[in-house]
């Protein structure tokens, strides 16, 4: 297993994430507790020592499955992290309630890693909301041991962490975002690891296969990286691309059953970044695959000329990833911090905006689309 150093400590590169654990008859509300032990117990074996999980994952079950299973092992032999859950705004003023539950669920007396979950549009404003009093209590805990390492994870735009790093940049001591090699340029990754980068914050990944999306491959893209490295799986390219990032600590994968934790196990025996013209390939690759998605600019030309005063190619860019992902919670996110005047939905279709685009986006189509997706 490939170890990285963080402070004081040795993190396994690959850490379990408990968000997609395997489920009885597909139901993802029963994790099968019986298999999940098993993974876990394998992964111990295999010198895995960060876990993942959270107040909402498996609909609020994986925390008690991920207590169960690593309670049959040393407290210090595993690292555990899990997040508040402030993607929900009704979770807001609970923050003692809530935390003091995680602890009672993950049968533990503190918490490795502890996370703000899910910094994003949606909910930064009541996060920096100090009433609420989140960031006073987390601090608390910190100072009191219950909480080893404060974190947060992302998945708002790069403005959003901004805001959230301008106010507790300087306590924040790991980010998790999702990071891949399609989203290095899609989702703007590459800009949100530079600017952790200037905080000296090491990152976090997640979505590391993108929910499975980069998992395979077309035939054509598959054998040009079979050309470069035969031997390597389809999967280990995304963990070799990260393996190449140097501000990237731990690598979670959601793995749902053995085979994927074996194999993922296998490819994290061995430290293997990209060299130059296999980055370039496998970018190049990623370019390939997000061919299809509108090619907005942000010239802001649109803009001015939007009798609904929207904000067009903001998006323009949910829509792409939206269509690109086939539906997901991303764009939904992002439009509950939006005024309903200012959907997609509210489009006129008057196609004053299609008039000045540079690209030719067909503007009042793609909005008419977004809204019906949305529904």
């Amino acid at each position: 297993m490939v170890y990285r150093e963080f402070q004081d400590l040795k993190l396994s590169a690959l850490g379990m994430g408990a968000m997609r654990l395997p489920v009885l008859d597909g139901d993802d509300n029963r994790i099968d507790e019986a298999a999940a032990g098993e993974m876990v117990d394998y992964a111990m074996g295999q010198g895995v020592n960060y876990y993942d999980t959270a107040w909402g994952y498996h609909s609020g079950n994986s925390e008690l499955a991920m207590g169960k299973a690593l309670n049959r092992h040393p407290r210090e032999s595993f690292y555990l992290a899990t997040k508040f859950p402030g993607y929900d705004l009704s979770n807001m003023p609970k923050v003692k309630e809530i935390f003091e539950k995680q602890l009672e669920k993950c049968q533990v007396s503190y918490f490795d890693f502890y996370l703000f979950h899910n910094v994003c549009e949606m909910n930064i404003d009541a996060y920096l909301d100090q009433s609420y009093g989140i960031y006073q209590y987390l601090m608390e805990q910190k100072e009191n041991g219950r909480i080893r390492h404060l974190g947060f994870s992302a998945h708002g735009n790069l403005d959003v962490m901004k805001r959230f790093l301008e106010a507790y940049g300087k306590d924040m001591e790991f980010c998790q975002i999702q990071l891949n090699y399609l989203d290095w340029t899609f989702q703007d990754a590459k800009a949100k690891v530079e600017l952790l980068r200037e905080y000296n914050i090491p990152v976090w990944v997640m979505e590391p296969l993108r929910g499975g999306k980069i998992a395979r491959l077309p035939e054509k893209e598959e054998a040009i990286l079979k050309g470069l490295r035969p031997e390597e799986g389809i999967p280990a390219w995304a963990f070799r691309f990260l393996q190449s990032i140097p501000e990237v600590t731990v690598v979670l994968s959601g793995m749902s059953d053995m085979e994927q934790l074996k194999d993922n196990v296998r490819t994290f025996e061995k430290d293997l970044p990209l060299n130059e013209k296999e980055m370039e390939t496998l970018l190049s690759v990623a370019d390939g695959m997000l061919n299809g998605r509108l090619p907005c600019t942000a010239c802001h030309y649109c803009t001015s000329h939007c009798p609904q005063g929207l904000d067009i190619p903001s998006l323009l860019e949910l829509y792409n990833e939206h269509s690109f992902t086939g539906g997901g919670f991303i764009a939904p996110m992002a439009l509950m911090a939006t005024p309903k005047e200012k959907h997609p939905s509210a489009c006129v279709g008057c196609r004053s905006c299609e008039a000045v685009c540079p690209q030719q986006i067909k503007i009042s189509e793609v909005m008419k689309d977004f809204a019906e997706k949305l529904k």
